[in-house]
């Protein structure tokens, strides 16, 4: 058994004991809940209001940086590594069917890594980072609000557990990166929009 075949069993062997022994009617409407984009508008809401309560000056490039970070990570693992990768979901796993209880439509063919895990992480990190740099602090709970996430996505049968490790990976690596970008803007007093000297001038 080659070492790809190895790490197979083992996820679909992680993947078939949370649908066993992790499963519950409760929990069935929570992580569909957890999963559903509409469920997090209110937290970027409130992220939109903090920058701007808190660092207004810091808010404009903040919010460019968390739409670049976003679009990074979803294009990256829905459309390059997605198709490089091509690992099947396990909704079209035959040896899988008996495990599956079909909370959700399967989607897309291939899951590896997760683009909500990767999305998701990303913005984890990047939010934490680039705060943590401007003097905000005690955002740890955007690692809890990934990981609840990233498990939702195992929970309602769309990914593997390695499918959830591999986007977290990716995603840390996209916001660490955009937030060294963030830090040089902010060190550099670099600004998206320029003052008008002549018209402070005038007033």
């Amino acid at each position: 058994m080659n070492w790809k075949d190895w790490m197979q069993q083992i996820d679909e062997a992680l993947f078939i004991s949370i649908h066993q022994a992790g499963s519950h009617e409760f929990l069935d409407v929570f992580m569909l809940l957890m999963r559903n984009a509409l469920t997090w508008v209110p937290l970027y809401l409130f992220v939109l209001f903090y920058i701007i309560r808190y660092r207004k000056n810091k808010a404009l490039i903040f919010l460019v940086c968390t739409l670049i970070t976003f679009a990074i990570a979803d294009y990256g693992s829905a459309s390059i590594l997605k198709p490089m990768f091509q690992r099947l979901r396990p909704c079209f796993n035959e040896d899988l069917q008996g495990h599956l209880r079909n909370l959700i439509e399967c989607g897309g063919r291939y899951g590896f890594p997760s683009s909500h895990a990767s999305n998701h992480f990303a913005l984890a990190t990047f939010w934490f980072l680039s705060l943590r740099s401007i003097g905000i602090r005690r955002w740890w709970w955007v690692w809890v609000w990934a990981l609840v996430i990233g498990y939702a996505q195992v929970y309602v049968g769309k990914h593997y557990p390695l499918d959830i490790v591999g986007g977290a990976m990716y995603g840390f690596l996209v916001g660490w990166l955009i937030s060294r970008l963030f830090i040089w803007w902010n060190q550099s007093g670099f600004r998206l929009i320029r003052p008008n000297r002549r018209l402070d001038a005038l007033t």
